[in-house]
């Protein structure tokens, strides 16, 4: 199933090939700098470039795995949030990068639901290398999260996560435009269950 970006519970995963700076899933997005299009995916500089769209992909949903296929710059800043769901009430899924200024980058993911406490994952052990195309999933089974690299768990946690309501996506940069990434972004994946690891997407070695 591909195009539009709100997906029922019991529905199939939602799939956004993101190639293009003037839509997502059929809908306009708001462009923000300058982003360009390379290699079937949307680049970032790190600075100044991000996409945001006018809807949540998460909104109504109970149980949910996000998947995000992109390639992070060697030379991006320390901190970057590169996917950003948040509704009206402020609840708020991201997915993040670390950078340690040699090569490597880690995973950092976070939910938080108003008026509950949030959960970050984070484990700066777990280093990648730079300029690599990857697949990373945040999962969520209504009791726990999870995240993912290339289709292998590498930390969860619970955490209580209400049903978002309607609100925005942004790409390349959080909504209120600070920790800008630097990389490319191909597609996004929202599937209405939490998938199981063999399940996930994976970058074929």
């Amino acid at each position: 199933m591909t195009g539009g970006l709100r997906a029922a519970d019991g529905a199939a995963a939602v799939v956004w090939q993101v190639d293009d700076v003037r839509s997502i899933g059929g809908r306009a997005t708001e462009v923000i700098g300058a982003p360009r299009v390379g290699e079937g995916a949307v680049v970032f500089n790190g600075e100044s470039d991000g996409l945001l769209v006018s809807a949540n992909p998460l909104a109504g949903l109970r149980v949910f795995t996000v998947e995000v296929l992109f390639r992070p710059a060697e030379d991006g800043p320390p901190e970057q949030r590169f996917w950003h769901a948040q509704d009206t009430a402020t609840s708020r899924a991201l997915l993040e990068t670390r950078l340690d200024g040699m090569g490597s980058w880690w995973l950092d993911t976070y939910l938080m639901s108003v008026g509950q406490d949030g959960r970050t994952l984070i484990d700066p052990k777990r280093k990648h290398a730079t300029g690599k195309w990857y697949w990373v999933a945040l999962r969520y089974d209504g009791k726990t999260m999870a995240h993912f690299v290339n289709g292998e768990k590498e930390r969860e946690g619970a955490v209580e996560f209400a049903p978002m309501d309607a609100g925005k996506l942004s790409l390349g940069v959080r909504q209120n435009r600070v920790h800008w990434f630097k990389g490319a972004i191909r597609e996004v994946r929202v599937t209405p269950a939490a998938l199981a690891e063999g399940a996930l997407q994976r970058v074929k070695k």
